[in-house]
């Protein structure tokens, strides 16, 4: 076991660690559970550091990949009031971690594809789900229908 902290590493950690912790909410709905998860993203990091040909691409799989899990089904952002966390949380996990990914994180889909494992077209799939679940709860209703207004 190390007894330093390689500068380089730390460099790393200190550089993404906001932006993947609010991301990391926005997936998981609770604080001390995006927290948790990035820990162990950069604790296995940690373990191969410097053998990682794209660290970012590392932990992020590490981080996300638990919210795909079938397990994961516990609603999030309960009772919370705001409009944005209230569509966040009616979405299915795969479907809130498609569009943190899209929208907030703004990867592409086939780097999400790439990353969560699915193919181009269930993250196509999810994306568009995930949109529209957000918009209608939002109270904006279908985006598709946004042309039949008379």
């Amino acid at each position: 076991m190390r007894d330093t902290v390689d500068p380089d590493f730390a460099s790393y950690v200190d550089a993404r660690q906001g932006r993947w912790l609010r991301s990391a909410y926005l997936v998981y709905g609770d604080p001390a559970r995006a927290e948790a998860e990035l820990l162990h993203a950069f604790s296995r990091l940690s373990l191969v550091w410097g053998r990682e040909d794209d660290p970012d691409m590392f932990v992020q799989r590490v981080l996300y990949q638990p919210a795909l899990s079938r397990w994961n089904r516990a609603s999030v952002f309960e009772g919370d009031d705001e409009l944005a966390r209230s569509a966040l949380g009616g979405m299915s996990p795969v479907q809130r971690t498609v569009f943190v990914l899209l929208y907030y994180e703004e990867l592409t889909e086939f780097e999400i594809a790439d990353l969560l494992s699915l193919s181009h077209t269930a993250v196509h799939s999810h994306g568009q789900a995930a949109l529209s679940r957000f918009r209608s709860g939002l109270g904006h209703g279908d985006w598709r229908s946004a042309g039949d207004r008379r």
